[in-house]
């Protein structure tokens, strides 16, 4: 703590944190080849860019709070970090988790809590979340709610026959799709697709089918379908895609919900930008690399890399001559 201990009033600049890597049963080695996220873990299936999830509290890489960790920060400086507003409803908790996620395999038919659920049964945030693909093998796919009206009496008959990929939507992804996933919303990544996910901070996760898979000492993962049937939503309707602008060098929404705010950004030159959001953005780099600046603190981002501006940033520039960002608030 020494190094908050002697900045009262710090001069803010652009945050990086080290990735907090997971070895997964389905995971694989895209993020370490196309990523650049070095580790010797033969499946690595997540890298948690920013988190402020107990246990796995991200830690500062650059600068004077390097090696200081988010919680700290959060702590000392959880209004500059966060934005007033934001500290109101949050206080010293950051609400986002950021990952990248490598399916060398199909993962588990899972689904979410909302809030309400997520505090009463874990005294966790609920689990809305998007996904941005950054990367697609040939006939990869998204598995995102059902293929045809639902019912909890028709679901459980297919889940206890174990049948219940006959009823849920494959959707085929290429780089750049983008997808929101409510709470509540059974969905599962598929083999061969890599992608970014923004989500709120909970890693609660009910998990209702695994593919009768086991791992190498021959035991099948927990299942959590007494929990999941009190979580589903079966009335959702067919909105989970995300139709998004690329107009050039301007922040185009995609989605905007309670929880974040994500844009995309295509540039092709360098830009000022100015902070109105009254939060912290999150810049996450899927295509080429920029360099970003602000209170005289530059920054290189390159593809696989995110970011952290604190909300007492106002003004900094974006400089490159080509790459794409994911802007996040809240």
């Amino acid at each position: 703590m020494s190094h908050i201990q002697d900045n009262k009033n710090p001069q803010w600049y652009p945050l990086k944190f080290y990735p907090i890597l997971k070895d997964k049963i389905w995971g694989g080695q895209k993020l370490n080849e196309k990523l650049n996220k070095v580790s010797n873990l033969p499946n690595i299936g997540e890298s948690w860019e920013i988190s402020d999830v107990e246990g796995d509290t991200s830690i500062v890489a650059n600068g004077v709070f390097k090696d200081q960790s988010l919680k700290d920060l959060l702590e000392a400086f959880g209004k500059d970090l966060l934005g007033l507003q934001n500290y109101r409803i949050f206080k010293n908790k950051f609400p986002l988790l950021i990952k990248f996620i490598d399916a060398k395999e199909d993962l588990s038919i899972q689904l979410h809590p909302n809030d309400e659920l997520a505090a009463e049964r874990h005294n966790s945030f609920g689990k809305t979340e998007m996904w941005y693909v950054m990367q697609a093998d040939a006939d990869s796919n998204l598995i995102v709610g059902f293929n045809q009206e639902m019912t909890k009496e028709k679901y459980l008959y297919h889940l206890e026959n174990k049948t219940l990929p006959k009823i849920l939507n494959f959707d085929k992804v290429k780089k750049g799709d983008t997808y929101f996933i409510e709470v509540g919303r059974v969905h599962a990544i598929g083999a061969g697709v890599m992608l970014a996910e923004i989500q709120q901070t909970s890693d609660i996760t009910y998990r209702v089918y695994d593919w009768d898979r086991v791992d190498d000492q021959g035991n099948e993962r927990d299942l959590h379908n007494d929990l999941a049937i009190d979580a589903f939503d079966f009335d959702m309707p067919d909105n989970f895609r995300v139709p998004y602008s690329k107009t050039k060098n301007v922040s185009n929404e995609m989605v905007a919900c309670p929880y974040f705010t994500t844009s995309y950004l295509s540039l092709d030159k360098s830009i000022q930008k100015v902070n109105h959001t009254n939060s912290f953005i999150i810049y996450i780099c899927v295509e080429g690399e920029v360099t970003i600046a602000a209170n005289g603190v530059e920054e290189h981002l390159y593809t696989g890399e995110t970011l952290l501006l604190p909300a007492a940033i106002k003004d900094y520039e974006i400089n490159t001559k080509n790459a794409g960002l994911l802007e996040v608030y809240v």
